[in-house]
């Protein structure tokens, strides 16, 4: 966004694109010169203003204006709803969303335990021991059936 921001506020870059613009010649479809008309049109006093916010007549709103869906018949307010909306949902869910997180701490203890491991591999590796040892549980502890009590039943390692 901040690069948008910078390409717009670069004077040379937007002069250099309404230079280019104006060289490109437009095919006429009129027979003649004499053909066009022209309009005068008088701005009354009481449609030029000084602000920078526009004012909106009966008519504009009536002429092509589709409704965003927020306000059916004002379309400032209509904008506005539309551009407050998108705002929270777009920039502060989604983004502000996301980045949160995507920097949780982790619910699982994956990384720790991972950690943990490579730290007992690097620990037992330096001991000379293997990395797991076969005899986790002491062998004198375990309590085995017999042959006679497994019977014929398939035994699956």
């Amino acid at each position: 966004m901040a690069a948008l921001i910078r390409l717009n506020n670069n004077t040379n870059l937007r002069n250099l694109i309404n230079l280019t613009s104006k060289n490109v010649r437009l095919i006429s479809t009129s027979g003649k010169k004499s053909d066009t008309a022209t309009i005068d049109v008088k701005k009354s006093s009481t449609e030029t203003t000084t602000s920078n916010t526009p004012t909106f007549t009966a008519a504009d709103l009536k002429k092509n204006w589709v409704s965003y869906g927020w306000d059916f018949k004002d379309k400032k307010t209509d904008r506005d709803a539309m551009k407050a909306s998108f705002f929270f949902s777009v920039t502060l869910c989604m983004v502000i969303g996301g980045f949160f997180w995507a920097y949780l701490p982790d619910p699982n203890l994956r990384d720790w335990s991972q950690r943990e491991a490579y730290l007992v591999l690097r620990r037992r590796e330096a001991a000379g021991e293997e990395p797991v040892n076969p005899n986790y549980i002491d062998p004198a502890k375990l309590i085995l059936p017999s042959d006679e009590e497994l019977g014929d039943r398939e035994i699956i390692i």
